[in-house]
């Protein structure tokens, strides 16, 4: 090599090392630029559920994902067992201003926004793969969009379960067996309705003061998916469960608009891609928490029946009447569209 094209090489190298320089110099002022439009926050998640649930789990995941995704700038504190309130205390303290986030199942915001009722009418969904498909489709997305004006940012799905029935008197086999049960239902109408036309006493009551009604007998039974009935310990006072899946309830992963308009476009960012990493974590660990549910309360002395296929087509033709008001309550094209949507995926 002579000493011409030595030294138009050690300039070369000399060139690509001070481009790469650069480079990297970009990436951090790039990096930093983010990180300096992300201020320190501190965020109240609160929520109704015990912190051992599934739900509460992703919970602490979500948290963490938004300290990752933040550097350290976004710090979720959780608040498990309704130590901030009821869902609606909750609810409305989100609305105010005075909270960041929480879930809710759709029973609550029903109450504000009638077409959330569409998801307690009776036997929806076939299963968990169909439901996923309908919540993350576009009727899904047309209900979250109904919360701005309500003072709600709806981020997304995450999953409540398919519920089942517990109580304190008898096995419940059929829905004959219902008659005179004071069954502790959601806050909401389709519930009430449903459950009345099914012969029992529906009496609504925020999930966090169920246990003391159970244990007090001031309710009889109530129905709820299999992970909450466990990690709520409603098997200590609630000897009979009955399989009976007879409706899916999402909940609605939830944010303060006040708060919300108040973020930058990367704070936002952060908080919708924790979101969407802990729904496939809280669908998972909610799923797995059904299956270990059901085995431990057996293993507790729960005694397990479950409804027949013939006797929830029985059910579906005892509730008609009811179900179609019900349809004209909750809005028609709402829910023939989410039934449309079930329908089609069902069969893929």
């Amino acid at each position: 090599m002579t000493v011409r094209s030595a030294m138009k090489t050690t300039l070369g190298l000399k060139s690509m090392m001070l481009g790469l320089a650069t480079v990297a110099a970009m990436g951090l002022v790039a990096h930093d630029a983010v990180a300096k439009d992300i201020k320190t926050r501190i965020i109240r998640f609160g929520y109704g559920l015990a912190d051992s649930s599934p739900t509460g789990k992703a919970t602490r995941f979500f948290a963490e994902e938004v300290g990752r995704l933040s550097d350290g700038k976004m710090k979720v504190k959780t608040y498990g067992n309704g130590a901030l309130g009821s869902d609606e205390q909750m609810q409305n303290a989100l609305i105010g201003g005075s909270q960041e986030m929480t879930f809710v199942s759709t029973a609550p915001l029903a109450g504000m926004v009638k077409e959330f009722g569409v998801f307690d009418l009776p036997f929806l969904f076939d299963n968990e793969k169909v439901a996923d498909a309908v919540l993350d489709g576009p009727e899904g997305r047309k209900l979250l969009d109904t919360l701005p004006p309500k003072g709600l940012i709806g981020l997304l799905y995450w999953e409540n379960g398919f519920r089942n029935i517990t109580n304190s008197r008898h096995e419940i086999n059929k829905a004959s067996d219902l008659n005179g049960i004071k069954l502790r239902v959601m806050q909401n109408q389709v519930a009430l309705s449903v459950f009345n036309g099914l012969g029992a006493n529906a009496i609504p009551m925020p999930f966090t003061e169920l246990f003391t009604a159970l244990e007090t007998k001031t309710v009889d039974g109530q129905e709820n998916p299999l992970s909450t009935i466990q990690t709520s310990k409603f098997y200590e006072v609630q000897p009979y469960l009955t399989i009976s899946n007879h409706v899916y309830t999402p909940f609605v992963l939830l944010a303060s608009k006040r708060w919300w308009d108040g973020l930058s476009t990367d704070e936002q960012a952060v908080i919708e891609e924790a979101a969407k990493r802990s729904q496939a974590f809280q669908r998972k660990v909610s799923r797995e928490g059904d299956v270990a549910a059901l085995a431990y309360l057996k293993e507790h002395g729960v005694k397990v029946s479950e409804f027949s296929t013939a006797e929830k087509e029985a059910i579906r033709e005892q509730l008609e009447p009811i179900v179609s008001k019900l349809k004209q309550e909750i809005g028609p094209e709402t829910v023939d569209a989410v039934l449309g949507a079930a329908q089609e995926a069902s069969k893929s």
